[in-house]
């Protein structure tokens, strides 16, 4: 007679499985995101009170923010798949959605599979960008948020791609992402979310 715990177990740990409970994870939190978004800009624009447009500034940066990012993200693994990039699904929710294999993809591979994620990343701001009319403080946010998203991923992977056509080591140079490194991208993608925010406003 089979044993129902060790059938789960056994389907929990297929890739196909995780995959798919990391898409819902990542769909779950982006629509939370989003949606705490509609409610405060909502009330922002029914009740026109200072709190409630604050509130939806906030909402608003989030939720482009995770936009951007989990698109991001996506993209990464449709690159890995498009480039038959070796790789396996990380085995517990988060962010990243698989390990990739440097020692079993080429050159090529990791770039069509880093390159494919700030396409995905500039995707999510133009269909935010079209799709919401940056005519509040909120909306102005959300475009804010997801322009910040970008340019965090662009300041982190960018150097290292750079580094990599000269050294052709993509795991050496992605070892040598700094607490410092990342602490300057996080300032520049802050500093842009706010360029953006003053050119929208």
């Amino acid at each position: 007679m089979s044993n129902p715990q060790e059938e789960f177990a056994a389907l929990a740990g297929q890739p196909g499985f995780m995959l798919g409970k990391q898409a819902v994870i990542h769909l779950g939190v982006w629509l939370l995101s989003f949606s705490m978004f509609a409610a405060t800009d909502s009330w922002a624009v029914l009740t026109g009170l200072p709190l409630a447009s604050f509130i939806s500034i906030l909402a608003g940066v989030t939720a482009g923010f995770v936009t951007v990012n989990l698109v991001h993200e996506w993209f990464h693994y449709l690159g890995a798949k498009l480039s038959s990039g070796q790789y396996t699904i990380a085995a517990r929710p988060g962010l990243f959605v698989f390990n990739w294999q440097f020692d079993k993809n080429s050159l090529q591979q990791f770039y069509v599979m880093s390159i494919a994620g700030s396409v995905g990343g500039a995707l999510g701001v133009t269909a935010l960008s079209m799709a919401i009319s940056a005519d509040n403080p909120g909306r102005v946010a959300l475009i804010a948020g997801a322009v910040t998203g970008f340019v965090l991923g662009a300041l982190i992977e960018w150097p290292v791609l750079l580094r990599t056509r000269k050294s052709g080591e993509p795991l050496m140079e992605l070892a040598k992402l700094s607490p410092s490194a990342l602490g300057k991208a996080t300032a520049g993608s802050a500093i842009a979310g706010v360029l953006c925010w003053m050119a929208l406003s």
